[in-house]
């Protein structure tokens, strides 16, 4: 087992703005023995997501930050290597929240089996993981769209937004995408099925948005805040939803977040905006696993990952995220 050592990545210090690689410590410990309950996994793929970089802060949030020292938080998928838990055996796949390491102690109760001729074991990462979740509860419970309505997400090419157009066509709903750059727009149409794309780095997003949505937006499902979030609100169309999932594009800032100036929009429409968490419904993700397998073994819903080698490149990789570098899910390939 790699020498029983296990390599991990902790954080060095709170970042200000982007992190950089001093926030880091790339540390070597004796292999963890996994106490009664608990199962030794090995890291295999890990999930690497913009909402890290919000657990790197210290303050009051959904979630308890990460400590100064701590192993980084990641979800990911592994391979059980010693099990005392009667739930897993050996050599069984399983994804939770293993960390940024190599191998990991966890307790079996925090973990879900996966069986990986259902689908790569990546998948689990994205549209059969924490993305796929918070696009289906995001836009099913919160968005609530209605045949013949028309969804427009933002940051549309990542792992969410990729997952919230496909299934807005699955329920019958105009899929209006904002990405960055061509490929990822033609990707959005050609590939996935959306109505149309916005490139918000070549297009006057307001002008495009209104062509494409000539009766306004019924659900927004915001992943990026800023700019974007404000141009959308002056779009919305009566009795709209707007689904608070992220905001890629404030998580770095040096100066307070700044919110939206067209929340008016919402009292003029009689509109309402809903933040989301993913974690509130854990209880519900198996069916929400099932339906989506469904779909995907249906040919109905697609799922891309962008695949990055090496536990080493991680400080590296998840910058990609905030540049628009990746093209769908982001994930590091650790054994």
């Amino acid at each position: 087992m790699s020498g029983d050592i296990n390599r991990q990545f902790r954080l060095a210090a709170r970042p200000v703005g982007l992190p950089k690689r001093t926030d880091w410590q790339l540390t070597s410990t004796p292999l963890p023995q996994p106490r009664d309950g608990e199962v030794l996994c090995r890291v295999l793929y890990l999930s690497l997501d913009p909402a890290m970089r919000g657990w790197m802060n210290e303050g009051k949030s959904y979630i308890a930050p990460v400590g100064i020292g701590e192993v980084m938080r990641a979800g990911g998928v592994g391979r059980v290597m010693v099990s005392k838990h009667p739930g897993f055996a050996v050599s069984d796949h399983v994804s939770g929240g293993l960390g940024v390491q190599e191998y990991a102690a966890v307790d079996g109760a925090q973990l879900v089996k996966i069986d990986p001729a259902l689908a790569p074991l990546p998948v689990f990462l994205n549209t059969l993981g924490m993305p796929g979740m918070t696009a289906y509860f995001g836009l099913l419970d919160v968005g609530q769209p209605k045949p013949g309505e028309t969804v427009v997400v933002s940051a549309a090419a990542g792992a969410v937004g990729a997952t919230v157009g496909q299934i807005a066509k699955i329920k019958e709903c105009r899929a209006i995408g904002i990405a960055g750059g061509p490929a990822k727009c033609r990707y959005l149409v050609d590939e996935l099925g959306f109505d149309a794309a916005i490139d918000y780095k070549a297009e006057d997003v307001r002008k495009s948005l209104r062509a494409n949505c000539p009766n306004g937006v019924n659900v927004y499902f915001d992943n990026v805040g800023g700019d974007i979030l404000d141009i959308v609100l002056a779009q919305l169309a009566r009795r709209a939803r707007v689904v608070v999932c992220g905001a890629v594009s404030q998580y770095n800032n040096t100066t307070p977040i700044r919110g939206p100036s067209n929340y008016l929009s919402l009292l003029v429409n009689r509109a309402r905006m809903e933040g989301m968490v993913v974690f509130d419904y854990a209880d519900r993700y198996p069916q929400a696993g099932r339906e989506m397998a469904g779909w995907i073994a249906a040919g109905k819903l697609k799922s891309r990952e962008d695949i990055v080698e090496g536990l080493q490149t991680f400080p590296d990789t998840l910058l990609k995220l905030f540049s628009g570098e990746n093209f769908g899910k982001l994930v590091l390939k650790v054994a």
